[in-house]
């Protein structure tokens, strides 16, 4: 099975087909003794009606007690010998099947790291979840196809064989009711294909929708949506309801034909074999050996149609594994220099011009407009943005990430101490990560603490308030002191004191520093350089937030509409304050 630090190799990411052959390709071995044992074991099962016919014919009916004695005891070490066969099979198909799982999590995981920032842009948030929590163990549970999969069609050879050494007729039965069953159960398989496919897709959307209102809830509740956002999250869950049923019927036909079908052809071939009994055609002996025969077949027809079924959802959870693998992630190597100094960042799709050494606010009436041009100033989306006199996007991609920082409202915080979260993988001057600390306003973050910096730190910094959060993540930035900080709404979930407090320090601690910050506070907006007012995502205006005060009405509108909002927000926390 494969090691924790093992590579797990190339998987082939042309669909859900072929990533399951991968799948079995990797464990080459190991997948052809699952099928041979899943193959003895079921034809020594089909063996036993054999041996009981035998002692039925040569022993029992004759009166002959050594013979009767012989075949049972060939029959008791048959049974043994296969009971040793069968958990060896067990054993094989489990370490198959966790091979295939722990596989499949750690190509998904490590393409996961190789897309890094770019993967949430990419694809949502429930596409990974659901990969991560639900297919990677239907694409384990479908590779049970190699043991009892195998297993089954040479037992129905087997099976058929035998019953040709007793009648063509009954023979015939058998090999014709496989594809009857295909018949029957081959348009189910497509149709639950097509709607496990859809269902999948739901899910993902609704995961991810279901992530965002989660992390918004706080925001949503502020400005009067959170109602809107129960409402139609509720109906997309009633959509996917609905789906699932559809899924759930068409998986339960299948499963009835599963217990269904074989015990149907189980009487059909009784039958048969029943009457050609009664004629005197076959004898008790051989009567017995078919019905046991046909009991034996019980289990791989059930086996198939499971088989079928499963292999069905492998195939549309491994497509969309394989769909994931197919992001490819930003390529990193460029063939032009960086600027040898700071440089003006330039986009051309906004009209954004930042200039170096000096502090630039964003102003956009919606927000998302602010985070697209510091993701397009960061390389974080296609763009035109040029860097001096270079394209950004012909640059080296970690010469970029070395000197241009983003940083993101909601990144990523992981678990360890306070120190090791803001530090990352550097030991940090102390005196730095103080004066990070102060311009973050996060002492009391710190103090707050029972043991300082050396505090645990849940991930996602699940034991820190909103605030708490989002200070965290500014001392990370400031401690890594880039050459161009563009951080999206640092202090969106801060107080007014707090957020004052936070845009004076921010000021002084990147001072001759290139910082882009996106903000709409006033309290931001008054300690900018050079405020730029952002309308459908291109330059409006430009200038010190004061003049546009007195010059840009729109300007004026969004700016006081902010501060009426904050006010509302003050007051409904002294309101809060008061009931406690």
């Amino acid at each position: 099975m494969i090691d924790a630090y093992e590579d797990p190799g190339t998987p082939d990411r042309r669909g859900g087909a072929r990533y399951l052959w991968w799948l079995v390709r990797c464990q080459a071995g190991r997948s052809v003794a699952g099928a041979l044992l899943a193959s003895v074991w079921m034809a020594l099962l089909a063996a036993a009606p054999y041996l009981l016919a035998r002692a039925v014919d040569e022993g029992l009916e004759p009166g002959d007690t050594a013979a009767l004695a012989g075949w049972t005891a060939v029959l008791v070490v048959l049974g043994a010998v296969n009971s040793w066969v069968s958990v060896l099979r067990h054993r094989t198909m489990t370490r198959v099947r966790m091979d295939a799982l722990f596989r499949t999590v750690k190509v998904v995981v490590g393409h996961a790291v190789r897309l890094g920032a770019a993967l949430p842009r990419r694809t949502g948030a429930g596409e990974v979840v659901t990969i991560g929590v639900g297919d990677v163990h239907t694409i384990s549970n479908a590779l049970t196809v190699i043991g009892p999969g195998v297993g089954s069609v040479v037992v129905y050879g087997v099976v058929a064989g035998l019953l040709l050494a007793v009648s063509p007729v009954l023979a015939g039965v058998v090999l014709l009711g496989m594809p009857v069953v295909a018949l029957l159960v081959g348009p189910l398989m497509a149709r639950l294909q097509r709607a496990e496919g859809g269902y999948r897709e739901r899910q993902g959307v609704l995961t991810a929708r279901m992530g965002d209102l989660a992390g918004g809830l706080r925001v949503l509740n502020g400005l009067g949506g959170k109602g809107l956002f129960a409402d139609a999250f509720r109906r997309d869950s009633a959509v996917l309801r609905e789906q699932g049923y559809r899924v759930g019927a068409v998986a339960s036909w299948l499963q009835a034909l599963g217990v269904g079908l074989p015990t149907v052809f189980l009487a059909a071939v009784t039958w048969c074999a029943a009457r050609l009994a009664a004629r005197g055609e076959i004898s008790v002996g051989e009567l017995i050996a078919v019905y046991g025969y046909v009991a034996v077949l019980v289990g791989p027809v059930a086996f198939l149609v499971d088989m079928g079924y499963q292999l069905s959802r492998g195939v549309v959870a491994a497509d969309r594994v394989a769909r994931l693998l197919r992001l490819e992630p930003e390529p990193e190597h460029g063939s032009a220099d960086p600027p040898a100094e700071p440089a003006v960042l330039y986009d051309p799709e906004s009209g954004v011009r930042v200039v170096p050494g000096r502090l630039t606010v964003l102003a956009a009436a919606h927000p998302a407009d602010g985070a697209a041009v510091a993701d397009r100033l960061g390389r974080y989306a296609p763009s035109d943005v040029t860097w001096g006199a270079v394209r950004l996007d012909e640059v080296a991609l970690p010469l970029v990430r070395e000197r241009i920082l983003v940083a993101e409202p909601e990144a990523d915080l992981f678990a360890g101490t306070l120190r090791e979260v803001v530090s990352g993988r550097h030991e940090r001057d102390p005196d730095a990560l103080a004066r990070a600390v102060r311009a973050a306003a996060a002492e009391d973050v710190v103090q707050g603490l029972p043991e300082g910096l050396e505090s645990p730190v849940s991930a996602q910094g699940r034991s820190l308030s909103g605030g708490q959060r989002q200070r965290v993540r500014l001392v990370r930035a400031l401690l890594a002191d880039p050459e161009v900080l563009l951080a999206v709404e640092p202090t969106s979930a801060l107080d007014a004191h707090t957020e004052a407090t936070v845009a004076a320090r921010l000021r002084d601690a990147r001072r001759g520093r290139t910082t882009v910050l996106t903000s709409t506070s006033p309290l931001v907006l008054d300690h900018a350089d050079t405020v730029v007012h952002l309308v459908g995502g291109k330059v409006a205006a430009t200038g010190r937030h004061r003049e546009l005060l007195e010059r840009e009405p729109d300007y004026r509108a969004l700016v006081t509409r902010d501060t009426e909002r904050e006010t509302d927000q003050d007051a409904d926390q002294d309101a809060e304050g008061a009931v406690r």
